[in-house]
């Protein structure tokens, strides 16, 4: 029983030396948003901005929402080269009812960090009329 586990274990470690270390990195300004008080049946946006950190290109393959009310809108397969910026712009649609809100998206892509989860949150008011960004 003793042997299985640490057999098993072993398993768990990473073999770093096949790890890629010229493999790109994407690294984002910031990986969470809060809004503030945003308005209940409006919509809030905010543009998420990213480097290539790593030494090969990035391409960003998909953006995973959690729900219907988040957008996130990737940008399109094109490879962004060592030292590039980029960004994902996400749409956040308040129809459900007024309170705070924690919503958040996946990006996925071939960097090393290959998920990136990324959150936007605030709180929804009936009666406001303005968007803090």
């Amino acid at each position: 029983m003793i042997a299985c586990c640490f057999f098993a274990a072993q398993g768990f470690g990473q073999d770093s030396s096949n790890e890629n270390q010229n493999a790109p990195v994407i690294t984002f300004e910031e990986t969470e948003h809060n809004f503030g008080k945003i308005p209940l049946n409006g919509v809030a946006e905010y543009e998420f901005t990213f480097v290539n950190t790593g030494k090969e290109p990035l391409i960003i393959q998909s953006c995973q929402s959690t729900c219907g009310c988040t957008v996130p809108a990737c940008p399109d397969k094109k490879p962004i080269l060592p030292g590039e910026k980029g960004s994902i712009k996400v749409k956040y649609t308040t129809t459900h009812v007024a309170g705070p809100f924690d919503r958040y998206f996946n990006v996925i892509s071939n960097a090393k960090n290959s998920m990136v989860r990324v959150t936007i949150k605030g709180e929804i008011a009936e009666n406001t009329q303005t968007v803090s960004k």
